[in-house]
This record gives structure tokens, sequence and C-alpha cells, in this order.
């Protein structure tokens, strides 16, 4: 998925596993086409979830190119790809980089998910940096259309599925990763 990411923190009251209460902090990211649309629909997101009074003490533009959600996976990494070309005309490799969200248990699934995410790119890359993102969930913008409404499915099931990992060196599991990458791009 390619779009504008924009990245809201939310301040909220929240209750600890010792059922103190607490305020805290969190960031989110939905996909809109301004501020303002960021800013209505974190508050339409949240009034889901967050019973009690919250406030939206920042928005800013995201600077992820692209949002990967993998099944099984309860944590969001951002990975560094560094695409390399080179220029004919001085002679000299060039990097561009861009920054990937990715959904993965771990840092080394992270990179997996990377490369997974990244099979059907033409030219050379590298993957610098992994790190864990303290992004809390992703709101994508679906319009509510026929054709987007199973795709909002497939995304908030591979967000929420909490089953056991399978092996990914199964030729079933590689499948359906790779047509659920096709379906999201």
């Amino acid at each position: 998925m390619s779009t504008i990411w924009y990245e809201c923190k939310v301040k909220y009251r929240k209750t600890d596993e010792t059922g103190g209460q607490k305020i805290t902090t969190e960031p989110y990211l939905v996909d809109a086409l301004s501020y303002t649309e960021a800013e209505k629909r974190i508050n339409e997101e949240m009034a889901a979830y967050i019973s009690e009074e919250f406030k939206i003490t920042n928005i800013k533009v995201g600077n992820y190119a692209e949002i990967h959600p993998f099944e099984n996976a309860d944590r969001w990494f951002k990975s560094k790809v560094s695409l390399l070309a080179f220029d004919e005309e001085s002679g000299k490799e060039r990097k561009t980089n861009m920054y990937l969200l990715v959904q993965a248990n771990d840092v080394k699934e992270a990179f997996d998910n990377t490369t997974i995410a990244m099979k059907n790119t033409m030219g050379e890359y590298t993957i610098p940096a992994i790190s864990e993102s303290p992004i809390m969930d992703v709101f994508p913008y679906f319009s509510g259309e026929e054709d987007e409404t199973e795709a909002l499915e497939r995304f908030n099931a591979l967000k929420a599925s909490t089953a056991p990992k399978f092996d990914t060196d199964t030729y079933e599991t590689e499948a359906l990763k790779a047509e659920l990458l096709e379906e999201m791009e």
C-alpha cells in the first residue's frame, strides 16, 4: 500500500496490569488527504477503542513509503531500505533511502518480511537498518466501496491474527504471503 500516512499521537488515561490508572501517549498511523482529515479519522478510530476522554497531541506526516501487515505478527518495525542505482553520467553508485513499516514479532522476522515485501523490486537494494517502531496501530482508508470492503477485511485480519506462527519455509505460507502482497499493492 502506498499513500500519505499521518502519525497521530493520542494522549489518554490507560488502566495498567495492576488496575492502576496511568496517562499515556501513543502514536497511531492513519492515511488521509490532509491534516484535517487525519485529525477527523483518528478521532473516529480512537472513539471506538477508548471510552474515556482523549486528546490528539500531535499530527505529522509519516515518512513511510509503504505499509506491510503480516499474519501472526503483533508489532510494527521500521525498515530502512536503500535502493541502489548506477549514475551513468558521474559513474558512481547512488543510494536512495525509503522506509517501510512492516509487521513482525521480532527483528529477524521483520527482516524476512521486508525481503518478502521487496521481492518484486527490479533493482538492487540493501536493508541497512530495522528497528521496532512505537506505532501502536495502523488505520488505512477504505472508501466502503465493494472492491475495498474485501481488502479492508483482509488487512484487518492480517493485523489482528494471533494464530500460531507457521513455518515460513512451507510452500503454502509463501504462496499466501505473495498473494496478499499482490492484493495490497
